[in-house]
C-alpha cells in the first residue's frame, strides 16, 4: 500500500516542501519534511525511509554531503530537487552516488514517475534482504561475486558493496557483453529507462563510480578497460555461482 511507503522531503525552501508533500499525500503516501541535512538524519534515525527528495544547497551540511554519507550503507532511493541548472552539479551528484536529479522549476507528475520507479526497487531490495531464501545464482569475477537480485558485490572475505541502480545497470551491461568494446552509445541504449534517461557524461561517471568500487584503478585498470576513441571493454571471465 501507498500509506506504507516513507518518503522524506529535505529541503529549507518551504514552498518546495509545501507542493512536494501536498503532492505525494495526496498520491497516499507517508511524507515526512525537513529543513536540514541534520534534521533529515534525525529523522532517519526513528525509522526506514524509501525514497529521499533532497535539495542540494541548504544551511550547514549540503545535500551532496548527506547523500555521500548515506551511501556508505544505505540502499534508500535519492533524488536530487535543485535549482541549480550547473552540469557540474548534476554529475557531482550522481558521483556522490543519487539515482536521479531533478532541477526547479520542476513538473510533480514527472517526480511522482521517477519516484515510483525507485520505490519499486528500494522495495524489492528490502524484501529480498528479509527473506531467508538464498537459493540464486551469483555471478563470480575476478575476487568478485555479483548479486543480481539485491544489487550487491560480495569480495573475498564476504564483505557486500551496494550498488546504486545505475552502477547496478551499467554493470550488468559490461557483465552481458564481457570482451566486446562497448561504445558510450551502446551503453546508453542499454542501461536508459523511460524514467531514467542517462547522458553521454553520465556514461564516464558511472564507469568511474563503479572502478572505484571495485577497486579498479582508473589510471591503469584491468577489469573495465578505457579503449579510446571507441569505449570501454569488460575484460573478467565469468562464472555462474549458486
Amino acid at each position: 500500500m501507498l500509506s506504507d511507503t516513507k518518503i522524506l522531503i529535505v529541503d529549507d525552501d518551504e514552498l518546495t516542501r509545501q507542493v512536494l508533500s501536498s503532492y505525494f499525500e495526496n498520491e497516499g503516501y507517508d511524507v515526512s519534511c525537513a529543513t536540514t541535512a541534520e534534521e533529515a538524519e534525525e529523522l532517519l534515525v526513528l525509522g526506514t525511509v524509501d525514497l529521499i527528495l533532497l535539495d542540494i544547497r541548504m544551511p550547514g551540511k549540503d545535500g551532496l554531503t548527506l547523500t555521500r554519507e548515506l551511501r556508505v550503507n544505505n540502499e534508500v532511493g535519492i533524488i536530487l530537487v535543485t535549482g541549480s541548472q550547473d552540469e557540474v552539479d548534476r554529475l557531482i551528484g550522481l558521483e556522490c552516488g543519487a539515482d536521479e536529479y531533478v532541477t526547479k522549476p520542476f513538473n510533480p507528475r514527472e517526480i511522482l514517475a521517477r519516484a515510483k520507479n525507485l520505490i519499486r526497487r528500494v522495495r524489492l531490495c528490502q524484501q529480498v534482504k528479509s527473506a531467508d531464501n538464498d537459493d540464486y545464482i551469483l555471478k563470480a569475477f575476478d575476487c568478485w561475486k555479483l548479486n543480481p537480485v539485491r544489487r550487491q558485490l560480495i569480495d573475498e572475505e564476504q564483505t557486500t558493496v551496494q550498488l546504486t541502480e545505475g552502477e547496478f545497470q551499467l554493470l550488468k551491461c559490461l557483465m552481458d557483453h564481457v570482451g566486446q568494446i562497448m561504445t558510450r552509445d551502446q551503453i546508453l541504449d542499454q542501461i536508459r529507462n523511460r524514467e531514467w534517461v542517462p547522458t553521454d557524461r553520465t556514461v564516464d561517471v558511472l564507469i568511474g563510480r563503479l572502478r572505484r568500487k571495485l577497486g579498479d584503478d582508473s589510471t591503469n585498470p584491468r577489469l573495465i578497460l578505457t579503449v579510446h576513441g571507441a569505449g570501454y571493454l569488460f575484460t573478467p571471465k565469468l562464472v555462474d555461482v549458486v
